[in-house]
């Protein structure tokens, strides 16, 4: 089937469908982002669960839509779970709207969804603005592979964890900061990754004055130093090199194992070291010494 044929036949089908969950993306910024099918929808589902009631508002009085709102947040999203089961039990429809982007990404979207389907009911996404995949697709940096991180933990110990684990990561990684937290994120990251690690950070996507920041993690710090952070950020992080360049031959860094484990290091301990410093694998170090002293 063509685009053309698609189309026809997603006409043909009348929507909003009863007893439907439908995710709706809205504008990250651009208010001409918002999608025909999105708006259509929007103007016509039985309810609409959103974040904050007041801001959807002032979307919803854009394209004139009269749709009841109901509130869906993290603090609540428990409680209104039954109330949204009940309007789809009765064969209403429903839209799951976010205060900006596509919902079910780093906020309790997920939750209804998966209580909708475990009771049958059909879930349909209207594809929609997302800041993770668009600071992704223009950083520049490798997206064929990457990992997303949202906000991560306030709690000392979780976090000191998350960020070791992101420090390994070889794939590009996406974290969401504000800006009276922005600068803290960075030096954490810079301490784990090193200075030199590359990096994009966005902030007003697809508005008047969007821009992105970085090259390096150092880079970074340096500008907001200078420039106040500003807006909602999106942090796209280069991952990990694989194999760090060897920066001096084979025979010199045998020597350095040589000299550690002669100032009476623990042979393991010197080739992790060594390895570390050089770029050489740990095993490859440990094989020459133990072929050594085979001899």
């Amino acid at each position: 089937m063509d685009l053309i044929e698609d189309h026809q036949s997603q006409q043909e089908r009348s929507e909003p469908c009863p007893g439907t969950l439908y995710i709706v993306g809205t504008p990250i910024g651009n208010l001409g982002d918002l999608s025909p099918r999105a708006k259509s929808i929007l103007k016509n589902v039985s309810l609409i669960a959103c974040e904050d009631t007041r801001r959807s508002g002032k979307l919803l009085k854009v394209i004139d839509s009269k749709v009841p709102l109901l509130s869906y947040h993290k603090h609540n999203f428990k409680s209104r779970q039954s109330q949204l089961l009940e309007v789809l039990e009765t064969k209403g429809s429903i839209a799951l709207i976010s205060d900006a982007g596509l919902p079910g990404i780093n906020d309790p979207g997920e939750e209804i969804v998966h209580a909708a389907k475990s009771n049958h009911f059909e879930v349909i996404c209207i594809p929609g603005p997302c800041a993770a995949i668009t600071a992704l697709v223009i950083s520049g940096l490798p997206s064929q592979r990457f990992c997303f991180e949202g906000f991560l933990p306030k709690k000392t110990s979780i976090r000191k964890k998350r960020l070791e684990d992101i420090s390994k990561e070889q794939r590009t990684t996406v974290i969401y900061e504000s800006p009276h937290q922005l600068i803290s994120l960075l030096e954490d990251l810079a301490a784990v990754c090193g200075k030199e690690r590359p990096v994009q950070i966005a902030r007003e996507l697809t508005k008047l004055h969007e821009e992105t920041i970085g090259k390096t993690l150092e880079d970074a710090i340096e500008y907001f130093f200078i420039n106040k952070p500003k807006g909602e950020f999106t942090i796209v992080l280069g991952g990990e090199k694989k194999n760090k360049e060897k920066k001096i031959s084979e025979s010199e860094a045998l020597k350095k194992l040589n000299i550690l484990i002669e100032k009476g290091e623990r042979s393991n301990i010197a080739a992790k070291k060594v390895a570390e410093e050089t770029g050489y694998k740990k095993k490859w170090l440990y094989s020459k010494l133990n072929k050594k002293l085979d001899k």
